[in-house]
């Protein structure tokens, strides 16, 4: 019995060791900057949003046009 319980230990051991190296050998992701975005201030209320949903005038973001129409706050 101890034997059967050996071999069965030692199988799992070396397939998980397997499953290891065959994930550490797999391509790397992708997390290059290229595929994240940027997150932007809106010069109104100050929520950050991802720069393709928000909107620019000049050198400012803002989040939605209501903003955009109200323009930046002073105190910011």
């Amino acid at each position: 019995m101890v034997r059967l319980l050996f071999w069965i230990a030692l199988i799992a051991a070396a397939f998980w060791l397997w499953r290891k190296f065959k994930a550490g050998n797999a391509a790397p992701r992708d997390t290059s900057p290229e595929n994240t975005l940027k997150m932007v201030r809106c010069a109104h209320c100050g929520v950050h949003v991802p720069n393709d949903r928000a909107l620019r005038r000049g050198g400012e973001w803002y989040c939605s046009s209501a903003h955009l129409e109200k323009g930046p706050v002073a105190d910011r």
